[in-house]
């Protein structure tokens, strides 16, 4: 028996979950349908878990530095059991908390595996067995990706963890390989140097972070070479297989010209994000993916079926939250309010929570310079940050792209204490087109770190 809603959400992601709560107050009967946990990856295996985790590492990073403030702490040692329930407890009280919003009138939260059987029909295998036909005139998918495993010989048969079965070790690895230096190989990278492992980062780029400007990469590798983390750049690693302890791993790695056998207790792949859509049985209703698997979609969120769209890192594209939340925005205005907002030009932030954090916004120097755009570069050190020195957190600089002509600011990265909030501050002002002068003669509290903003101006790279 096929069972009819208004709309139907398939996952219960950052954009999914608000979503429902808005159909549902429309007064559309709405089905949420979820496979594993409610909240989706930044809740689960994401923002949630990792932030929490990485707080625990800055605490035994600042207790390890005590005596530089004069605090003497004595010999520092990590309970990774505790830092594990402590995530765990964080994030079910997420967790819990989002079922809450996904209950209620018009609204049904479902637990079950989704396929399509026709072009708007799902079949729902529940979770605690049997199943139900559902169908809608609108269908969301916000399925989310799960770790790319890389087709390394040899590594499918020994043991390996993810950023997802990482967070539930019990006891700090001796010596981690990670396989890939992105956001997600560094924040875990030195969080585990932090409790106490050796680790060694294997990345095939020719610098970490390989959208972000060469200086800014060439800083980080500095700052995680600096807490001990060994950092192997154009590294191909060939093989992965059981070392002859019969207890540790190894991975072959080729670097340059050079082959190496690197032997480790664990292996972190952290090698890129797959798309949740093999499953969906996409063919049945003609919505198209691309090479890599991810839904394609128009500037409005649009499928090539009328009534279906995707939404969050299921459709490419930068894979953050704040990003999927902005689709959730999109969606709701354009199909509950009659407006026609799309994701054209929308500006995009990110932080990288290494310590310290890098805080990006707009266009980098490179982009800027590969455009043909008149740009002047402010940079400077975080040493000449005044809250920064007094924190003695003085590692890392700021640099922000401005128009020549416009005087408007382009773009900024912010690789220091509280890079995130920093950045912040800077979206604003490109947000309401304030020239770059208006952070530079605005009055801050003193002494914060907003009041840098006064300063780095102060600081170009092409002094005139």
């Amino acid at each position: 028996m096929t069972e009819r809603f208004d709309a139907i959400i398939v996952g219960t992601g950052q954009a999914a979950k608000p979503l429902a709560g808005a159909f549902a107050k429309a007064g559309k009967k709405t089905a949420s349908i979820e496979a594993k946990h409610v909240g989706g990856t930044c809740v689960n295996e994401g923002c949630t878990p990792t932030k929490t985790m990485v707080a625990s590492g800055r605490v035994a990073y600042l207790a390890r530095r005590g005596a530089e403030y004069g605090v003497n702490t004595g010999p520092i040692s990590v309970d990774l059991a505790t830092v594990r329930q402590r995530k765990r407890d964080v994030v079910e009280s997420f967790r819990s908390g989002n079922v809450k919003r996904l209950t209620g009138e018009n609204l049904e939260l479902i637990y079950g595996f989704s396929d399509f059987i026709g072009p708007k029909t799902l079949h729902i295998a529940l979770r605690d067995g049997g199943s139900r036909t559902l169908q809608a005139d609108w269908i969301f998918l916000n399925t989310g990706l799960t770790a790319a495993i890389p087709p390394v010989p040899g590594l499918l048969d020994i043991p390996f963890l993810t950023n997802e079965s990482i967070m539930e070790l019990g006891a700090v690895p001796d010596h981690l390989l990670i396989i890939g230096g992105g956001y997600v190989g560094l924040e875990f990278g030195q969080m585990f140097r932090r409790f106490g492992s050796h680790v060694t980062v294997i990345h095939t780029g020719h610098q970490l972070l390989d959208h972000e400007d060469p200086d800014i990469a060439d800083e980080v590798q500095k700052i995680l070479t600096e807490d001990g983390i060994e950092v192997l750049l154009e590294a191909h690693t060939l093989a992965a297989g059981s070392a002859q302890n019969g207890k540790d791993v190894q991975l072959t790695v080729r670097v340059g010209s050079e082959t190496r056998t690197i032997t480790g207790s664990h292996i972190l792949v952290a090698a890129g994000r797959t798309p949740n859509t093999t499953a969906l049985n996409l063919p049945a209703t003609g919505v198209g993916v691309d090479e890599h698997g991810y839904i394609k979609v128009n500037e409005y969120l649009e499928t090539g079926v009328p009534g279906i769209y995707a939404i969050g890192d299921v459709k490419g594209g930068p894979a953050f939250t704040h990003i999927s939340y902005d689709d959730y925005r999109i969606i709701q205005a354009n199909l509950l309010h009659g407006e026609r907002r799309s994701t054209k030009d929308r500006i995009l932030p990110y932080t990288v929570f290494i310590d310290p954090q890098l805080g990006r916004i707009g266009l980098t120097e490179t982009e800027a310079r590969k455009q043909g755009l008149k740009i002047r570069v402010a940079k400077m050190p975080m040493s000449s940050v005044a809250r920064a020195i007094e924190t003695a957190e003085t590692r890392g600089f700021m640099k922000i792209v401005v128009d020549s002509d416009s005087e408007q600011i382009l773009g900024a990265a912010v690789l220091g204490i509280e890079g995130g909030e920093i950045a912040t501050i800077v979206q604003i002002a490109m947000e309401g087109k304030l020239k770059y002068t208006a952070l530079r003669d605005g009055i801050f509290s003193h002494p914060t770190l907003a009041e840098s903003l006064n300063n780095v101006f102060f600081s170009w790279t092409d002094e005139r």
